[in-house]
């Protein structure tokens, strides 16, 4: 026997209209040919709806202190309802009586993951995306960094746990975390790296200049042709230890400067395709809320991720460019979807 169809808006409407004439439900299935169950389904879920929130009495809060409250949430983001009360000297008031006051003047929200653009950078954006906009960018080796940890980042485990089951233990360390600082580059289909930055060393201009010459330069540049080297783009972001003096001029003496250096406009992740590479290589890595217990083993881990990422998504993300400048002009200078 088929599946029935569903009760089409006409029939839905005359429904309605036969109920405000007093009709019964087997009346109406009548009058409609349709199933009696049917007609009862869809009058009993029209007449459920969704339940009114019952607002508790709150206490007693004078309009002063509401003023102080409100300030305190303006000058507070982020800050939990006790904070706020107590930043106001009142005390005594219950979380249920904090949550109902402050819903009234705020959201809970999560932070921003980035930074707002101000005039300057919108304009800096554009003007970056019409100097490069004729760029061949098969040319350009894109690199970054990554830092990896051995949880993974805040609120990465999360899943589905099945009725009856427990979730699974998740380590918290008091100490001896910690994580793996990770280098790499992309250009055309081809992954550079990842370089591990040696435990403890903080980048510098001094100590990042070693660690391009150590890996970089010295396992993957200098195995080039001229020609390559000739045309070869090289984009950095503005981190202080990259967009130094030390570091341009250092550079600047292994052949990468002028136009052979890329310029970068500030607060511009959304630009370098890279990040979409570690996106890649950490949904991999912490997959069904993996854990790590060395150092080691989570650079082992990213070693054998990249290893996984194939040339051909590689490409698809350096041939994004131009779509991505594109749509920097669009906005105007604002943020891009990745």
């Amino acid at each position: 026997m088929g599946q029935k169809k569903d009760l089409t808006g006409s029939e839905k409407s005359k429904i309605v209209r036969y109920l405000a004439e007093a009709c019964s439900s087997l009346k109406i299935a009548k009058l409609l040919k349709r199933d009696h169950r049917t007609i009862k389904r869809f009058i009993q879920n029209s007449q459920q709806g969704r339940k009114k929130r019952v607002e508790k009495p709150r206490g007693k809060i004078t309009a002063h202190e509401l003023r102080k409250v409100k300030r305190a949430a303006a000058k507070m983001p982020l800050a939990t309802s006790l904070a706020i009360f107590q930043s106001c000297n009142i005390t005594g008031v219950p979380k249920s009586t904090r949550c109902a006051i402050l819903r009234d003047m705020a959201k809970v929200r999560k932070a921003e993951r980035r930074p707002p653009l101000n005039k300057t950078h919108k304009l800096k954006r554009q003007d970056w995306a019409k100097k490069y906009l004729k760029t061949d960018f098969s040319k350009v080796l894109w690199t970054d960094e990554m830092r990896v940890s051995l949880d993974g980042p805040d609120g990465w485990a999360r899943g589905w746990i099945g009725k009856g089951q427990r979730a699974p233990v998740r380590l918290r360390r008091q100490q001896g975390g910690g994580g793996v600082l990770v280098w790499a580059g992309i250009i055309k289909g081809e992954l550079v790296g990842p370089f591990r930055v040696e435990d403890g060393v903080k980048l510098n201009s001094q100590s990042y200049c070693k660690f391009l010459e150590d890996t970089f330069f010295k396992q993957w540049y200098r195995k080039k042709s001229a020609s390559f080297k000739k045309n070869m783009i090289f984009m950095q972001d503005n981190a202080p230890s990259h967009a130094s003096k030390y570091s341009t001029a250092w550079l600047a003496r292994k052949g990468l400067k002028e136009e052979k250096l890329m310029t970068w406009p500030p607060c511009s992740p959304d630009l370098n395709p890279i990040e979409n590479l570690w996106s890649i290589i950490k949904c991999e890595i912490y997959k069904e809320g993996k854990q790590y217990t060395s150092l080691n083993s989570v650079w082992e881990a990213v070693v054998a991720a990249a290893r996984n990422v194939d040339g051909e998504q590689i490409k698809t993300l350096t041939e994004s460019m131009d779509g991505r400048l594109l749509s920097v002009l669009a906005k105007k200078g604002g943020y891009i979807g990745r």
